[in-house]
């Protein structure tokens, strides 16, 4: 079995790759490319946590504008971290579920035709963008085309299957007006400061330089793409998991108080980020596997989190299973800064479907996944309910 991000086959379910893998290749090379695949849970923690034999400079050509804090190293990673914590301290987004389970409410009562709804379109890509266009301070009635600014810097990533010329010059005009509308935002911040986040990292800038102006530009639209695209995936490949285990959605249903593990059991059992990059900063052994210096590294998060060494039975999902130090949010210094919140719209968004939406199901056997090899997510999800029990009819 060759493993290799690239292929359609291995991208609609790479979970047998990553066993083959754990069980006989540990460290794998990945042909011409120059890189190796790490999908043990010991080791894939092993490259997070080891930011001094594993840079995160590699993530700088996948990036984009925003490399300067996903694809950085301390002390510099250590200042920009420090100032953009201060937006997502535990309080602070605790105090958002209010608004989060409004905007969700919201959403759900506009969805589609009665006793239909496409969960991509109407609730996981709408949610999570709206929320952190409030946070930033930028206008969420925008909110299609922050989608398809941030979706166009994922999708046109390395190893994304781009069909056309016309195609790649659709992202490239997307990305360059993701660029000039936060350009102007931040201009409009310098001349009238609001209560917002981007008015906050331009006040960082004011205070001893400590953002550069283009730091500020990178974090606005880092934390765009951040703040929805894992979110969306997490939202969808959750749903979806609990649709096609019918006897968990039952458990949830009976028992809500287990929807904060649900959302870990997903996050887990399909890892919205499926692996990033580092590389190695000199030679490391691993695994009984010399890796040398410069070379890119795949640390695997999703086949971690199918390790069975770290989880029994791992490829079950269980929404009861203890799902404590899984990675689909990283280890180490690059933790998901908006770890909390994701799990909060999560949780929130699962709560309001169950409740306004009963007797979900599928409308459609066939599964639709995002064009991304780093992102494993859903382009859509059309979904029937029953709308004679449904609170929000």
């Amino acid at each position: 079995m060759q493993y290799n991000p690239l292929l359609p086959e291995v991208r609609e379910d790479p979970y047998p790759y990553y066993a083959e893998l754990r069980r006989n290749h540990p460290v794998y090379p990945l042909g011409e490319q120059g890189a190796v695949a790490v999908s043990r849970y010991e080791d894939v923690a092993f490259v997070l946590r080891n930011h001094e034999h594993f840079s995160s400079a590699a993530m700088g050509s996948l990036a984009g504008s925003g490399e300067m804090l996903i694809g950085s190293d301390p002390p510099g990673h250590t200042r920009l971290r420090s100032l953009v914590n201060r937006a997502f301290t535990p309080a602070m987004v605790a105090a958002l579920e209010p608004r989060i389970r409004e905007v969700a409410a919201e959403l759900l009562d506009r969805a589609g035709s009665p006793g239909e709804i496409e969960l991509v379109s109407e609730l996981a890509n709408p949610l999570p963008v709206t929320i952190i266009a409030e946070i930033l301070g930028v206008d969420p009635a925008l909110r299609d085309d922050f989608k398809r600014w941030s979706h166009s810097t994922v999708s046109g990533s390395p190893g994304s299957r781009t069909a056309s010329d016309d195609e790649r010059s659709r992202v490239s005009k997307d990305r360059q007006e993701f660029s000039d509308y936060f350009r102007r935002a931040i201009e409009e911040r310098r001349r009238e400061p609001r209560e917002d986040l981007i008015s906050a990292l331009v006040r960082a800038e004011d205070e001893e330089h400590a953002l550069t102006a283009d730091e500020v530009l990178a974090f606005t639209q880092l934390l765009l793409i951040a703040g929805n695209e894992t979110t969306t995936n997490l939202i969808g490949n959750m749903v979806l998991a609990l649709l096609e285990h019918p006897e968990q959605l039952q458990r949830v249903m009976d028992d809500r108080s287990l929807i904060p593990n649900t959302v870990e059991e997903a996050l887990r059992y399909d890892s919205p980020v499926q692996f990033l990059f580092r590389v190695a900063a000199h030679d490391v052994e691993l695994a009984g596997t010399t890796i040398k210096q410069g070379t890119a590294v795949l640390p695997l998060y999703a086949s971690a989190n199918r390790d069975e060494r770290k989880f029994p039975d791992p490829d079950r999902f269980d929404v009861t299973r203890n799902t404590q130090g899984h990675l689909a949010f990283g280890y180490g210094i690059h933790f998901c800064l908006g770890a909390p919140l994701a799990r909060l719209e999560a949780k929130v968004a699962l709560e309001e479907l169950l409740n306004r939406c009963p007797r979900l199901a599928r409308k459609s056997a066939n599964v639709d996944r995002l064009d991304s090899i780093f992102l494993r997510g859903l382009k859509q999800l059309p979904l029937t309910f029953d709308t004679a029990n449904s609170s929000a009819s």
